[in-house]
């Protein structure tokens, strides 16, 4: 629907509304303190409806500004994304946008792998629904358990992967910055 083709909705969706409480045109300009003239070139169509003429007519109806302009609803907002699989691992998008900040679910299986620290810009936040995550992170070496967050500068050489002792599933966050190519941070077998 065009602009055009919602302006042109405005005044009959106007009058109808008023019609359907039992309110004169006097009324509602006594409470909104617009004209009456006003109001019937807005619900005719000779006059264009602003901001400034359809918040106090809202008000008076105590109805959303969208009710009067009828806008569409909103889509639905779930986000119903396939799994990828990349290396081994499954991620789902949460994120429906592409660039800007993304969230994905990742679920790692259990598997014992060597580090391989990667550098990249941006800043990664991570966050471990169950399991165990081991998080290689410059010179420190942790593990985190379900519940625990971890966040940190992608330009630190960094990996995170399974302890091997089962699987690990958690949520990671990055902007667009994190989806730039890895560069190792070493060479392999350095």
């Amino acid at each position: 629907m065009t602009t055009d083709e919602v302006l042109a909705g405005v005044g009959p969706r106007l009058r109808q509304m008023r019609k359907d409480r039992e309110v004169t045109l006097a009324a509602l300009s006594e409470t909104t303190g617009i004209s009456v003239s006003t109001l019937s070139r807005l619900e005719s169509g000779l006059r264009k409806p602003s901001l400034e003429l359809l918040l106090p007519i809202a008000r008076a109806h105590q109805v959303a500004l969208d009710d009067l302009v009828g806008a569409p609803p909103t889509g639905d907002p779930r986000v119903r994304s396939k799994p990828i699989v990349m290396g081994g691992r499954t991620h789902w998008p949460l994120t429906r946008q592409p660039g800007g900040l993304q969230a994905y679910k990742v679920l790692e299986p259990r598997r014992r792998q060597e580090p391989e620290p990667r550098t990249h810009e941006g800043y990664e936040w991570l966050y471990v629904l169950s399991g165990k995550l081991r998080l290689v992170l410059g010179e420190h070496d942790v593990v985190l358990t379900a519940g625990e967050a971890a966040e940190f500068d992608t330009r630190v050489p960094h990996w995170f992967g399974s302890t091997g002792e089962g699987p690990v599933e958690f949520l990671s966050l990055f902007g667009p910055q994190g989806e730039r190519m890895h560069v190792r941070a070493r060479p392999k077998g350095a």
